[in-house]
């Protein structure tokens, strides 16, 4: 075993990890297909390598059912149902709760248990850690999967909701004379709707996390961190009734805060420290403040925080006077902005606006265009300011490039 090829595996992208393990494994420990589960990765819990007919199959469900089985750090050699059907598996369940699942084609014993469960535990230690540091690749990665997910679940449940919601109307009837028939029917049906239901709620427990309980476990971990640093911390929680954070989030923004409060902390005379976190469900505000130190190396820890607040749509702000106190001040929004890449820029304005903008796009001024379309001068002005606004353009000349670019200065009719 080449430890240049398991370096290979953990220094890579998190999203292909899984694939890279199963090419590392695959002659010593032979498998069809490979699954690494992590409740940590919120975006992705399941890291999939193998045919698409088997592992889009594995749920959730049938994941966490293995794990119970399977104790740390002793790999189980067993059939378990794995993608609807029952399969020969091998399985390791690290002490980090990382579990791997190996599908392999019969039944026969794990070669090299020990081995295996230590090559695993250092793929699981090393998604831990950059699940831990929210490094900017992993956010992004988290965040479209999340927002993907999101979608799918979304149209998924309204749709069989709506399915079965009918189905029981109708078999609730009056009409039916098979009573015996109905009531059955009735039960299966109220069933599925049951367990529809509460996989969508088991879903979002995995990928949600409510900023209370977030904030209790940055507050512990800080308070270990600083352990035997003298300055007084002072912690604002979010409220018990905010939105629950997608976890990617969550994870960010508690690692986010943690290196904020280590760059106060390197103040070599900082007596005092607060952190605080606030959520008006459309964005989280996290906000680390000293008091009277104002020596904060504002530009070390902007290079820290920068590229990973972007990675979710994420702001940083910086204050610092000496004597008087730093504060880093940090916003990240919660849902992902829809993506308008592919929309026609021009497709909000109305036949008015556009006409003239199309006048705009010819060099025309207020006062022509006025004269052109039959309307007074302050029309105009409020059409333009109204394409300015629509348009997300900083001036005339931008909103004539975009009428240009579409096409529409060179023939305007009323």
């Amino acid at each position: 075993m080449h430890l240049t090829a398991l370096r290979e595996v953990v220094e890579g992208p998190l999203h292909g990890i899984a694939g890279r393990f199963s090419r590392f494994l695959g002659e010593r420990w032979p498998h069809t297909a490979l699954v690494i589960f992590t409740r940590e990765c919120t975006g992705r819990p399941r890291k999939v390598a193998g045919p698409v007919g088997t592992v889009d199959r594995i749920t959730i469900a049938e994941l966490e059912d293995l794990k119970a089985a399977t104790a740390p750090g002793e790999p189980l050699s067993t059939t378990a149902t794995i993608g609807g059907r029952a399969r020969a598996v091998w399985a390791v369940r690290d002490r980090t709760g990382t579990l791997l699942v190996l599908v392999t084609r019969t039944a026969k014993r794990l070669p090299e248990p020990a081995l295996l469960a230590e090559v695993f535990g250092i793929v699981a230690t090393s998604i831990r850690q950059q699940v831990t540091q929210a490094s900017p690749d992993y956010l992004a990665e988290s965040r479209a999967a999340s927002a993907e997910r999101a979608r799918t679940i979304g149209e998924m449940a309204a749709a069989q909701e709506s399915a079965l919601v009918a189905i029981l109307t109708t078999l609730r009837s009056r009409s039916l004379d098979d009573r015996h028939a109905r009531l059955t029917a009735t039960d299966s049906a109220a069933t599925a709707l049951v367990t529809l239901r509460s996989a969508r709620t088991s879903d979002l427990a995995v990928s949600e996390e409510p900023p209370l309980s977030a904030f209790t476990k940055l507050r512990k971990e800080i308070r270990q961190i600083l352990r035997h640093h003298d300055a007084e911390l002072e912690f604002s929680a979010p409220p018990r009734s905010a939105p629950p954070l997608p976890g990617e989030i969550a994870h960010a923004a508690r690692a986010l805060t943690r290196t904020s409060v280590l760059a106060f902390t390197a103040q070599p005379d900082l007596a005092r420290l607060r952190i605080a976190w606030s959520c008006d469900g459309v964005s989280l505000r996290i906000d680390v403040r000293d008091h009277e130190s104002g020596r904060l190396d504002v530009a070390a820890v902007r290079d820290q925080l920068d590229g990973r607040a972007r990675a979710l749509g994420g702001t940083v702000e910086f204050d610092a006077v000496p004597e008087w106190g730093s504060r880093a001040s940090i916003t990240l929004p919660l849902h992902v902005a829809p993506d308008r890449s592919g929309e026609d820029p021009l497709s909000g304005l109305n036949r008015r606006e556009l006409q003239v903008l199309g006048l705009v796009a010819q060099g025309k001024r207020n006062k022509t265009i006025a004269g052109e379309l039959g309307i007074t001068e302050s029309t105009v002005k409020f059409h333009v300011t109204g394409v300015l606004k629509k348009l997300d353009a900083g001036s005339r000349g931008e909103a004539a490039a975009l009428a240009l670019a579409a096409g529409i200065g060179d023939h305007v009719r009323n």
